[in-house]
């Protein structure tokens, strides 16, 4: 993993240097001892990993955190102050290392920090899938994403309906869902799970896509309303 140290504090850049020397999953590319360094360097080319401290003069490292927005790496908070670990994880930060910093505290972070980055991989890599192959009278089909309208839970079996017609798979919808992109699919009732854009028409707790019905189940309204493109 690339990663970069943003401290202001000189000592403790070095002391991190050190740990983080010792640990052959990381490429240290850099070192910053303020915020507005850290912006810049980020900006120049991937970096996958940040240790941050927080108390830092004009900008905090919450701070940045938050001008990062959805674009940055993963973090790993390290300071002298303990109060701030709280409002720290609301940020969906990987860990809160308190200095001084142990190797062995150092380690546990730095492979929750390797967990969470290959998951991420793994997310991108489903996402960007654009066909799955089911199984038709023997013989394996693919089938685009992009033609999926929606999947209706059958016993023991699952219909995918397309356009053209529906394919009988022998699995649960569960299992099928985890296999589907999140981005573009949503389930909505025990039985149903959704192309979001297929969707026509919502109206009185059901949908429509063409013209087949599909109930959404009160636990679902939620989720489906955050999802909805409302104007």
């Amino acid at each position: 993993m690339k990663c970069l140290i943003v401290d202001d504090n000189k000592m403790a850049r070095m002391a991190l240097k050190q740990l983080v020397s010792q640990i052959q999953t990381l490429e240290l590319v850099g070192e910053c001892s303020n915020a507005i360094e850290a912006y810049n360097q980020l900006a120049n080319g991937p970096i996958d990993l940040l240790f941050l401290d927080i108390e830092m003069p004009d900008i905090s490292g919450i701070d940045l955190i938050k001008k990062l927005g959805n674009k940055k790496p993963l973090i790993i908070f390290t300071t002298a102050k303990k109060e701030y670990a709280v409002e720290a994880f609301e940020l969906n930060v990987v860990d809160y290392l308190v200095k001084p910093v142990s190797q062995a505290r150092l380690l546990q972070a730095v492979e929750k920090a390797q967990e969470a980055l290959d998951s991420n991989k793994e997310e991108v890599k489903i996402e960007e899938q654009s066909f799955v192959f089911v199984k038709d009278n023997g013989m394996l089909k693919r089938i685009s994403i992009d033609d999926i309208l929606f999947l209706e839970a059958m016993g023991d079996y699952v219909k995918v309906h397309t356009p053209q017609k529906f394919h009988v798979v022998h699995a649960t919808l569960k299992s099928i869902e985890e296999k589907l992109p999140a981005s573009k699919f949503l389930r909505v009732h025990r039985s149903y799970i959704v192309a979001i854009n297929k969707i026509d028409f919502i109206q009185e707790g059901t949908i429509t896509i063409g013209k087949t019905t599909i109930p959404v189940a009160d636990t679902h309204k939620t989720s489906l309303n955050k999802r909805l493109n409302l104007l």
